[in-house]
């Protein structure tokens, strides 16, 4: 991936809503320009949801969403209902579209309500204006026509107008740091690393630190003292893959501050705080109990990968119980319900969008089942979390409590 590539889970994600043949997916085509998703007069042709990342005018890199109907039917047409609620999760925009000549539904309401119950701004759609028409009493709302493009370029707009209102301004660590510090970056490379390029957070946060003027030196941990050595200028901060905590906090000058990727994530996409608390479930685990490692994305498992090998074989020698059972989610699966799990241990998300690494956080908190990450897990099990949180002390102190 160039790093000049925006990451689906920095894109914003805008879905498509409706009932079956409301013409969903015609407006999709209309508004993207391209023939994304399949038209048909044939009910519930959309089966699954539909993701494109593209660039979109005046909207730049987002990622479109088509949805089946959520008025679907039978056994296999309610796993396809839930599937479009599901896309909830990941939504930054919502379109509902709803046919100009049948009028706003039971479901429609439904889903509106869900869309106001996850504060997810929306736009509703009333399509087929061509052959019929509704009063328009709200700002939100829009009569188009997906086949004659009427109002189509005033929905974009009106899509683009409560974009900027969800604009992220915050950055991964250059808000952290003063302009031409120096960090240094620690990235290991063996059987786990991808061959012939970084891991997305190394790169995004290489991209920021070099967005906002800071210097970047990036160096593997057997070299990580020569580096030290060879700078003129003493680093504001060592940033390392969690794998690598252990030597590189040994290796580390005191005086240097020092976190892990993982961290940053769990601060810049999820909730920090929430994590260095749930690290501590790790302290009251007992024979039997049950651990989900939850990973945002899907890769090919190596021989020492870290969610299915290292961590387990970690938590086992930390809490010394070897009947520990663990089990594991990847991609945009997260489990349905928490219960019966002690805790959770997520990764950093950096393949999630924040709506959605904030949703999967909420449902540890609803249920009550302790969080926290990688990092966090990897850093407190070592005896250096304290450390590794130095640039953030207002957080650091949550170990004290």
């Amino acid at each position: 991936m160039s790093l000049n590539n925006t990451p689906s889970a920095d894109r914003l994600h805008i879905a498509f809503f409706g009932k079956r043949n409301a013409g969903k997916s015609s407006v999709v085509n209309a508004v993207t320009g391209q023939e994304l998703a399949i038209v048909s007069d044939t009910l519930g042709t959309t089966t699954d949801p539909v993701s494109k990342a593209m660039e979109l005018l005046p909207l730049g890199p987002v990622v479109i969403i088509d949805t089946p109907g959520i008025d679907d039917e039978g056994e296999l047409g309610q796993l396809r209902v839930k599937r479009s609620y599901q896309v909830l999760n990941k939504t930054d925009i919502a379109v509902l579209v709803i046919a100009a000549d049948t009028g706003i539904s039971d479901e429609d309401k439904a889903l509106i309500g869900r869309f106001k119950e996850k504060n997810i701004p929306y736009i509703i759609v009333y399509n087929k204006s061509d052959i019929s028409s509704v009063e328009i009493t709200d700002s939100n709302s829009l009569l188009v026509s997906a086949k004659t493009k009427e109002n189509v370029n005033e929905l974009k707009e009106m899509i683009a107008r409560l974009s900027k209102d969800r604009e992220n301004t915050k950055t991964i660590i250059s808000h952290m740091l003063n302009k031409n510090d120096i960090a240094v970056l620690v990235v290991p490379i063996d059987e786990s690393a991808p061959k012939g390029r970084l891991i997305l957070p190394q790169q995004q946060t290489i991209r920021d630190l070099l967005d906002h003027h800071c210097m970047t030196v990036v160096t593997q941990p057997e070299e990580l003292t020569k580096t030290i050595e060879a700078l003129s200028v003493k680093p504001a901060v060592v940033i390392t893959d969690s794998q690598a905590f252990a030597k590189v906090s040994k290796d580390t000058p005191d005086d240097i501050l020092l976190t892990s990727f993982s961290i940053l994530f769990a601060n810049y996409k999820g909730n920090l705080r929430l994590a260095v608390e749930g690290v501590k479930a790790l302290d009251k685990l007992k024979s039997g109990d049950r651990i989900l490692i939850s990973e945002g994305c899907t890769h090919h498992r190596q021989c020492g990968d870290i969610g299915t090998v290292k961590l387990p074989k970690l938590i086992r020698k930390y809490t010394g119980i070897s009947d520990l059972g663990f089990e594991w989610t990847s991609g945009t699966g997260f489990a349905e319900t928490l219960s019966g799990y002690k805790m959770v241990i997520h990764c950093g998300g950096c393949m999630l969008s924040e709506r959605e690494m904030q949703y999967r956080l909420k449902c540890s908190q609803d249920e009550g089942v302790p969080i926290t990450n990688y990092g966090t897990a990897i850093a407190y099990m070592n005896g250096i979390l304290r450390r590794s949180l130095s640039i953030f002390p207002e957080i650091a102190d949550i170990l004290d409590k």
